[in-house]
């Protein structure tokens, strides 16, 4: 099979498109023939230092496609199913290989692209708002890097639940733009305004509730910074790629928290793999919105790459094999 692999960290110039040995299923896994790539912040990351388990190295966490074998033990996955497929690496490739527990049954009629995009951002959006950060009905949101792939999920998953603001932080005006639709409220762009003074300043000093934040870096301090009287912060991720230096201190006069969340820890347990089947259907029955920015041939994942990181994307960009 084709794939996008590389043989050492770095740049988006590190891919090669090359013919490598198509993968074995297990006995309690699946194969699929990938139509839809979703990259991912985690493949970028992982790109750049991310430990090589395989090498040649196939980065990747999340793929739909066509189910062409299956292990002898799977009993609720055939073949000629559409399904979406999560895992540690392997994704950027025609053929992939996963455990059948990290696939999910797309419905009949749902384009295979929409799926593709789902698990990972919406189920880690879902977390971060209600299992980690216990959003209740008329509290105020704040999401750092609304344009991500989590952040368009976030925004919507948080609107729907019924918050009495959605902020959500973005690189340019025209970005925040394209988020309103979703639910957002006011849009913050981080590079001409200060994050924390602006959240004051548009909750009428009430601050956030609760905080989504996948970047990490400084922008884990703002978060802090941001919180409400008892206001929660999800820290998922670090798609920021600088140190965490923050200081925790103001967090105990406001009886406030934070947490780390990491959806891969439990994504095979019935609580996330459920939730994720449900968000599923929700994109299905168009409840909620996926946000698909650009696509690229698998054989341009360094172009694909390159994009994602100069930060121009609202939403995800996909490889297609």
């Amino acid at each position: 099979m084709k794939a996008a692999v590389y043989y050492e960290n770095g740049g988006p110039e590190v891919f090669r498109y090359e013919d490598v040995a198509d993968p074995e299923c297990h006995r309690k896994g699946i194969v699929i023939r990938v139509e839809a790539v979703s990259i991912e912040g985690g493949d970028t990351l992982n790109r750049f230092r991310g430990p090589l388990v395989t090498r040649p190295h196939i980065v990747g966490y999340q793929a739909a496609g066509e189910v062409v074998q299956v292990g002898e033990d799977v009993t609720d996955i055939r073949v000629g199913q559409k399904v979406v497929t999560t895992g540690g690496f392997g994704s950027h490739a025609e053929l992939r290989a996963v455990p059948a527990r990290t696939a999910w049954v797309i419905p009949e009629g749902m384009a295979v692209k929409q799926a593709a995009v789902i698990p990972v951002p919406f189920g880690t959006a879902d977390d971060c708002l209600f299992e980690f950060g216990r959003m209740k009905k008329g509290e105020i949101v704040l999401v750092q890097a609304g344009a991500s792939g989590v952040g368009v999920a976030a925004i919507q998953l948080a609107a729907r639940a019924g918050a009495a603001m959605v902020l959500a932080t973005a690189s340019s005006d025209e970005r925040l733009e394209r988020l309103k639709p979703l639910g957002l409220t006011h849009g913050i762009n981080y590079r001409t305004h200060d994050v924390a003074q602006e959240v004051a300043r548009l909750t009428d000093k009430h601050m956030a509730d609760v905080i989504v934040d996948s970047v990490g870096g400084p922008t884990l301090q703002s978060s802090i910074n941001s919180l409400a009287y008892r206001g929660r912060v999800s820290m998922v991720g670090q798609a920021g790629r600088e140190p965490m230096k923050v200081d925790v201190g103001s967090m105990m006069g406001g009886n406030r928290s934070l947490s780390g969340v990491f959806l891969g820890a439990e994504i095979t347990t019935d609580r996330v793999h459920d939730n994720i089947q449900k968000l599923i259907g929700d994109v299905a029955r168009g409840e909620l919105k996926v946000v698909i920015d650009r696509e690229f041939p698998l054989s341009e994942a360094a172009e694909a790459h390159r994009y994602i990181e100069s930060r121009q994307a609202v939403g995800r960009v996909l490889l297609i094999p």
